[in-house]
């Protein structure tokens, strides 16, 4: 390992080794609150060194990895795997998850005649229009 690769930045890592799907959206998710690097909330430029524990909420869940070897470099999905060692509990079952609710946006105007009558099917039941 070179002396660049002894610590590398931990936006670039967890875009790397695939926690996060985009660079900006790694900066992003720092600057938000996010991503803790050994329990201290991580800035973009934090650098990260073997052995430490990254936590990372991505998508309502949160990812508790350790740092086996930092790259800056972004890397296929088996490569990625060595490079951290996963200690997340695992995902909670698909039948637990809350389904999707479909909401209008405020400020989105009057509904149309479907978004009418599809509502009134839910607050009422079905009722057929003739």
């Amino acid at each position: 390992m070179s002396a660049d690769e002894a610590s590398v930045r931990i936006d670039s890592w967890i875009w790397a080794i695939r926690l996060i799907k985009t660079r900006s959206a790694a900066g992003a998710a720092c600057r938000a609150g996010h991503v803790k690097v050994n329990g201290a909330t991580a800035k973009p430029a934090q650098h990260v060194k073997p052995g430490d524990d990254v936590r990372v909420r991505v998508e309502g869940r949160e990812r508790i990895v350790r740092v086996v070897r930092p790259i800056a470099k972004r890397v296929g999905a088996p490569v990625a795997e060595t490079c951290y060692v996963d200690h997340s509990p695992p995902p909670p079952p698909r039948s637990e998850r809350p389904a999707a609710v479909a909401q209008r946006d405020r400020g989105a105007g009057r509904p149309t005649k479907r978004e009418r009558r599809d509502l009134e099917k839910l607050k009422d039941g079905y009722r057929p229009y003739f």
